[in-house]
């Protein structure tokens, strides 16, 4: 009883060798969260405005209909008070980046996270399909409990940013092999991954020609950094060290053969908690560690115990979702399962499975339009691949979110069907708002007569498909969308 109360005990006592570490992790925190606010604000009118591919006012109305007066606390976002309209979407952006930059340069911290927070969220739930993805509830809980880390967090708080970084990685892990994936066991995911992710840079083509004695050992490096490794992260000091310097070695690789946004970036900077200030002041000028070294700061009471309900909500929360996704739904309890459903509204406790299967074939859609039904000119994207002869170009921390989900349109399940169905309506309309999200708009003064979507397979040319051709691709046409076989998965 005593070593139990002794242990308690320590979880409250403030984290003073985690300083500099906390300093420096909002600062960080602070780029992500500018990214991620100026990523949307350049997309968000067209994906969710007023003549956007899904209208934050039309889902809004079907929830107030399905939720009624709970609608609110089952979509929490400032939109229900400012409205829906391009303007309220847009200033929302901007402020965020705004409040980005203030926290930046570290003038009213707390007051600039809990806005932050509150903002993202809006954009969050008024995304919809767009925004429903684990780096914008990773970017959330991170958000969340930085809001506790000002003036100094305690042992508990650090243990919830180790929670969060376990989840991540782990259940990354182990989605993998639960999912029954050939491509997994039989250590050939890698064999596709960097050709059939949703959007390759060059590096991705550069790796895919690796021999593939490489390739096995990647994916083995990934099964052990995502199975294995996180377990260190509730090690001693030593095993916190390699724990950090394996999955920032991982991340690092990601960046340097895909286009994720921020999410490696962000779990960068998660891993900076597996760190002391020890570390770090043999890293940081001596002049900059005298402008940011402050006395220990025990956290105030009420503090001390809103750390405590949040952890009281994010761990149970998690592992009822994480429990629920590998055992049979089912078997869980309505009430246990509402509860989850219910805290993961507020962007915390939710639950991680990047790329638990891996696609072998990459399919493209082409949209074209046509005023006499004989010349068909065609709509080009900013960032998926369309001209075989145009290198994939790299974008991070920016995610083009109507890019991204056109990659998981060739499975035609019926949620993609949908909002699909939704962007070639309003490229028949004429939307500026959305063609806005495109490249090229052959139509700038009217909309076509006709449109139609052609589908074809593409894979990465071989270093000498490359020299004779100059390709990056080889596209081969499949035939008119939707009456080609679904990409599985």
């Amino acid at each position: 009883m005593n070593q139990f109360k002794a242990t308690m005990s320590r979880l409250f006592q403030p984290a003073a060798d985690q300083r500099l570490v906390s300093w420096l992790f909002l600062r960080l925190l602070a780029l992500v969260y500018l990214a991620a606010f100026a990523s949307l604000s350049a997309q968000i009118t067209g994906l969710v405005g007023e003549s956007g591919i899904l209208p934050l006012s039309e889902h809004f109305s079907l929830a107030g209909e399905y939720y009624g007066e709970k609608a609110r606390l089952w979509f929490p976002s400032i939109f229900w008070i400012t409205g829906t309209s391009d303007l309220a979407l847009k200033s929302v952006s901007l402020l965020g980046i705004l409040f980005s930059l203030i926290l930046l340069f570290g003038r009213w911290q707390r007051l600039t996270l809990i806005l932050l927070f509150l903002l993202y969220l809006s954009l969050y739930h008024a995304g919809q399909i767009f925004t429903n993805f684990q780096w914008d509830t990773l970017l959330l809980e991170t958000g969340f409990l930085a809001i506790f880390l000002v003036g100094g967090g305690n042992l508990l708080l650090i243990f919830l940013f180790d929670w969060l970084l376990f989840r991540l990685r782990f259940m990354s892990g182990l989605f993998k092999l639960v999912s029954g994936d050939p491509s997994w066991s039989g250590l050939t995911a890698l064999n596709h991954y960097f050709e059939t992710q949703p959007l390759p840079h060059i590096g991705a083509w550069y790796a895919h020609q690796l021999p593939e004695l490489f390739l096995k050992a990647g994916v083995i490096l990934t099964l052990f950094s995502e199975l294995l490794v996180p377990f260190l992260i509730f090690f001693p000091r030593r095993f916190r060290y390699f724990a950090a310097g394996t999955t920032i070695l991982m991340q690092l690789l990601i960046i340097a053969t895909s286009n994720h946004n921020f999410i490696n970036l962000l779990t960068i900077i998660l891993c900076l908690f597996l760190l002391h200030d020890p570390l770090l002041k043999r890293m940081l000028p001596a002049s900059l560690q005298e402008r940011i070294e402050t006395p220990v700061q025990s956290p105030g009471r009420l503090r001390t115990v809103l750390i405590v309900t949040a952890s009281l909500l994010i761990v149970p929360a998690s592992l009822i979702s994480f429990g629920a996704n590998i055992v049979r739904t089912q078997a869980v309890p309505t009430v246990i399962q509402d509860f989850s459903k219910t805290v993961q509204r507020f962007g915390i406790g939710h639950i991680f499975h990047i790329f638990p299967t891996m696609q072998t074939e990459r399919h493209e859609l082409v949209i074209q339009g046509s005023n006499d039904g004989q010349l068909w000119q065609t709509y080009d994207f900013k960032y998926k691949p369309g001209d075989p002869t145009r290198a994939p170009g790299m974008i991070i921390p920016h995610q083009p979110r109507l890019d991204w989900m056109i990659w998981f349109v060739p499975t035609q399940q019926p949620l993609q069907m949908n909002w699909f169905g939704r962007f070639v309506e309003r490229l028949h309309q004429g939307s500026e708002t959305v063609t806005a999200l495109l490249e090229h708009n052959p139509f700038p003064d009217d909309p076509p007569r006709y449109l139609r979507v052609d589908s074809f397979e593409y894979r990465f040319t071989s270093v000498e498909e490359r020299e004779q051709s100059g390709s990056w691709w080889h596209m081969e046409y499949q035939g008119l969308f939707p009456k080609v076989a679904p990409r599985i998965p």
